[in-house]
């Protein structure tokens, strides 16, 4: 497991996602990184977000085990020698708006292994920039992301999400950005 200045935000994320599994922490792949993994053609993200959902007993490798791989904190960053994707630990719980997550998937690749949000919170959590903030960069990663994704993404799961956060019209406007133009 070495990453190198060619290594992709996917080896990346593979990567660090099992050296922390390794020593004893979960952490999830959350925000534009996983949009990314999810669909690599139509966003690429800098930097790679982790939420940390548990800490086995007495585990304190989290940092030996970035810095094992090269990473040093830096800030509120931890920067790698030779790659430029920088990591963020951005403080928990797991949300999507006021959804708190309990589940996420665990992609394997080989001995690696990467817990990730799974296709429709990815789609949800991007979405959020766009009904929170009108940000039209985000709406068009949760699009990027469920047409990607199409079979592994729940759309009345994202639409009970909109109405639950009073934003319907959001959900309308993200629904005719995957219809194919007649």
């Amino acid at each position: 497991m070495k990453i190198t200045e060619a290594s992709s935000l996917r080896d990346v994320a593979f990567i660090v996602c099992t050296a922390l599994d390794r020593a004893g922490i979960t952490a999830v792949l959350t925000g534009g990184s996983a949009a990314t993994v999810y669909a690599p053609r139509a966003y690429q993200s800098r930097d790679l977000d982790f939420v940390i959902q548990f800490r086995r007993r007495h585990s304190e490798g989290g940092a030996a085990a970035l810095a094992s791989l090269g990473y040093g904190l830096s800030g509120n960053f931890y920067v790698h020698r030779d790659n430029e994707l920088t990591l963020d630990f951005p403080p928990g719980p797991l949300t999507v708006g006021g959804d708190v997550l309990a589940q996420w998937d665990t992609l394997r690749e080989g001995a690696l292994l990467l817990h990730i949000l799974n296709p429709t919170d990815s789609c949800r959590d991007r979405l959020a920039g766009f009904l929170f903030w009108n940000d039209q960069a985000s709406l068009d990663q949760a699009v990027a992301v469920a047409l990607a994704q199409q079979s592994r993404v729940d759309l009345g799961r994202i639409r009970d999400w909109c109405r639950r956060e009073r934003r319907t019209e959001s959900f309308t406007q993200f629904r005719k950005r995957l219809r194919p133009p007649a």
